[in-house]
């Protein structure tokens, strides 16, 4: 039987916490329990009153890898749901609102996934996004280069953008914004896409096409369409090692000269967080929030 915990009032049973989830560091299920708990302070806020969608692995990376929209079978009555928009039909979804939800969630084993709006504001984006995506032999060395390009290119629009680690090879940087739909937000950011590429043609790429990527950074601007989730800061990946989407500095980035050092797994992020506190902190704050052109 599992033991049961209780967290903040909530009984929960957390099931196989000595199953090695990731061979190649031996990282178990308690330690991807233990790090979500750690890192609960920073990771709530991006959280909260935002759909989840959940990428699960409960057999570890190798095993099978699936996506949860709806709200799973057996889902406690205490954890908050709601329901959204999609383009099938209305859902209903789960909102990880708390540490016993977010422990909850995190012993279904799964990254967090989320959109670029609230639940309660669907038709309003509050956040852009661009997910920099590097063709071999590129790496997130040349996205810390198209980064920069678009940090200022934002900037002249009155943006503020910040990055993280996407937790597998590329980066992902997001400014909060406000006043526009999803539509909107998308349209402006594929136009900044093509704009990179006129930029910087030997190293952006706005489009998907496979055969044009090698060697170039792929600036993906779809991830602002309302159905599309992109992973939430601080959230495990599914790859070999226990990788996290981690936020960095811009110092981080000017001076990134090779792949490792921007590459973070859960034993990295208590130092970080208790050094930097949230780096995306200010993407939680309305008022710092930068209007479309």
């Amino acid at each position: 039987m599992a033991p049961i915990t209780v967290v903040e009032g909530r009984r929960l049973a957390l099931s196989n916490l000595e199953k090695v989830l990731y061979p190649a560091t031996g990282f178990t299920k308690g330690e991807v329990l233990h790090y979500y708990a750690t890192v609960a302070e920073v990771l709530l806020p991006h959280l909260r009153d935002r759909a989840v969608s959940f990428l699960r692995y409960p057999d570890g990376p190798d095993g099978q890898v699936f996506f949860t929209k709806n709200v799973p079978p057996g889902t406690p009555e205490w954890v908050t749901t709601a329901e959204v928009p999609r383009v099938e039909g209305p859902s209903r979804m789960v909102l990880v609102q708390d540490l016993p939800s977010l422990m909850w969630a995190a012993n279904l084993v799964t990254e967090f996934h989320t959109h670029q709006w609230l639940v309660d504001t669907p038709d309003e984006a509050d956040r852009i996004v661009f997910d920099l995506d590097p063709g071999a032999p590129a790496s997130i060395v040349q996205c810390c280069e198209v980064a920069l390009w678009l940090r200022e290119r934002l900037a002249d629009d009155g943006i503020e953008a910040y990055a993280k680690t996407s937790g597998s090879k590329g980066l992902h940087l997001l400014a909060a914004v406000r006043g526009a739909s999803s539509e909107q937000v998308s349209e402006y950011a594929k136009e900044l896409a093509v704009e990179a590429e006129k930029a910087m043609p030997r190293l952006a790429l706005h489009r998907m096409t496979r055969s044009l990527r090698p060697g170039k950074v792929f600036v993906d601007w779809s991830q602002n369409a309302a159905r599309k989730t992109t992973a939430t800061p601080y959230t495990l990946r599914a790859r070999p090692e226990p990788t996290v989407s981690a936020p960095v500095t811009w110092e981080e980035i000017e001076r990134c000269e090779a792949p490792a050092r921007l590459d973070f797994d859960a034993r990295d992020l208590a130092p970080r967080v208790r050094d930097h506190g949230d780096l995306l902190a200010p993407l939680l704050d309305a008022e710092r929030a930068g209007s479309l052109p």
